[in-house]
């Protein structure tokens, strides 16, 4: 076993004096985490995601993992044969697409991630929207103009849903069994169709079903940048709503924004929007003074 240094052994208690606080203002409460990005197509920034939770949950906090996995189905499209066709930057999801969808989401990637949790010495099971009744939803709808005639219309995209009702019986039962749910956004519908769900949506209303401390988005960049392209630390929702207005959060980032929102109108204490592509962004976020990435508060 290889000696510490009187420095290194410092700078642990440093940081271990600083991380108490956080811990204890954390303790037995919910954190959502969604998971996606480039984050989950590399094995060494999964492998440090996974010990995140895992600590986390040695720590006292309650969390629950929402994932995503757009390329990965993507590809097993491709492999089966199945062409992916979009409409309005959504695909549609017919009958065959959304069992291929559910065989992906709540089959591979999930039992991926519980695997790479349980690996830290914790205990996770994986779930989708049908297990215990969890969420159940409606079919989608997305009104888009015509750029040439400029007519509304109404897009048809198939199986894709929105979740309408959440029921955090089985979440409950899991924090109290020391389990780590890690759930695949997947849900029935009261119609008996099986329905495919934005991941980010999924997560905003599993968060608000748990009245959650904080809901973490994973993301490609580090979180909301101003007009000079600065991470911007902190934004109540009219400050974001302002910003939105101006055109400086602009493209992808807007429906992104608009969920947080939306978690916090469902009663998510804050929202996070950080970067998944840097190590231990979870613990950095929740742990440190100076946090990870952009968070939105009422």
């Amino acid at each position: 076993m290889s000696e510490q240094t009187p420095d290194s052994a410092e700078t642990q208690a440093r940081l271990l004096s600083e991380a108490l606080p956080y811990m204890q203002a954390y303790e037995n409460k919910n954190v959502v985490v969604k998971y996606g990005g480039h984050a989950m197509g590399d094995t060494s920034l999964g492998q440090a995601f996974a010990r995140d939770i895992a600590l986390l949950k040695q720590s006292g906090v309650n969390p629950v993992v929402v994932h995503g996995g757009g390329p990965q189905i993507g590809r097993m499209l491709t492999q089966m044969g199945i062409e992916s066709r979009f409409e309005g930057g959504l695909r549609v999801t017919d009958a065959e697409t959304v069992r291929i969808v559910e065989m992906v989401l709540a089959g591979s990637i999930n039992k991926e991630i519980v695997a790479m949790i349980n690996a830290e010495g914790e205990w996770a099971i994986g779930l989708c929207g049908k297990d215990g009744n969890l969420v159940f939803a409606e079919k989608a709808t997305k009104t888009v103009i015509d750029p040439d005639s400029h007519i509304e219309r109404v897009l048809d995209l198939g199986f894709v849903g929105e979740p309408v009702e959440v029921d955090r019986t089985l979440l409950d039962l899991l924090a109290r069994s020391e389990m780590i749910p890690v759930i695949a956004p997947v849900a029935p519908g009261r119609d008996g169709a099986t329905y495919n769900i934005n991941a980010d949506t999924f997560a905003g209303a599993i968060a608000g079903a748990l009245q959650a401390s904080r809901l973490l988005f994973l993301t490609d960049v580090p979180g909301v940048l101003d007009a000079e392209k600065q991470l911007i630390k902190e934004l109540s929702v009219s400050e974001a709503k302002s910003l939105i207005r101006r055109g400086v959060i602009s493209g992808g980032m807007i429906p992104k924004v608009e969920t947080c929102i939306e978690a916090l109108e469902r009663g998510v204490e804050g929202v996070v929007i950080l970067n998944g592509k840097t190590r231990h962004s979870v613990l950095l976020e929740l742990l440190t003074e100076h946090g990870a990435g952009t968070l939105i508060v009422p």
